[in-house]
């Protein structure tokens, strides 16, 4: 070889491996993005699961309360028959007073905005943990989306290394851009793209 032909094995090397320097660089940059969406993502499906159980609980209570309050007026109701066939006026109005007593409980059990815990309440209460489930469901699927485009550009960044072939940095950074464009979604807008 050369000292020409040493001296342009040197240039080459010297520029693939500023070349590598670039590409290592992108990657690290997508790696980190990938850290956070999958942070986010881990928080998001976290979030729905707890506020799964959580409407589920509530359900079940709203379902106890509504159970209680059929009861309740059911006996209400037998009690009021039993007062026609009655005699006796002070067993009349003892019956009478129970019956009044039987009302405000199932009413109580209807609606209790100082506790929260009325079936109304309650439903109110499930219907909003749903409602924040589905949000971060929502938001999961766009950090999981984002997290593939993120993966797929860091072995495609890799491949650029082994390959030379720098089309595939490219699409590498096109891919983090997407992966960038679906955690914003994620975090701002999350009904607005519907993936599932």
């Amino acid at each position: 070889m050369g000292a020409h032909e040493s001296m342009e094995h040197a240039e080459h090397a010297e520029h693939a491996s500023g070349s590598n320097k670039n590409i290592a660089l992108l990657i690290a940059v997508i790696a980190l993005f990938l850290a956070l969406s999958e942070t986010l993502g881990k928080g998001a499906q976290t979030l729905s699961i707890s506020k799964n159980v959580e409407a589920s609980n509530l359900w079940a209570f709203f379902q106890a309360k509504s159970i209680r309050r059929t009861v309740v007026e059911a006996t209400s109701d037998q009690a009021r028959l039993s007062l026609g066939v009655m005699g006796d006026d002070a067993a009349k109005a003892a019956l009478q007073k129970q019956i009044e007593a039987w009302k405000k409980t199932a009413a109580r059990y209807r609606s209790e905005p100082e506790t929260g815990e009325g079936s109304e309440q309650l439903a109110e209460r499930a219907k909003h943990a749903e409602h924040d489930r589905d949000l971060a469901m929502a938001r999961y699927h766009h950090y999981e989306v984002a997290s593939a485009a993120f993966q797929i550009g860091i072995v495609l960044a890799s491949a650029t290394i082994i390959t030379g072939m720098i089309a595939l940095a490219w699409v590498s950074g096109l891919l983090a851009i997407a992966g960038l464009a679906f955690t914003a979604i994620g975090l701002f807008a999350p009904h607005a793209v519907h993936l599932m």
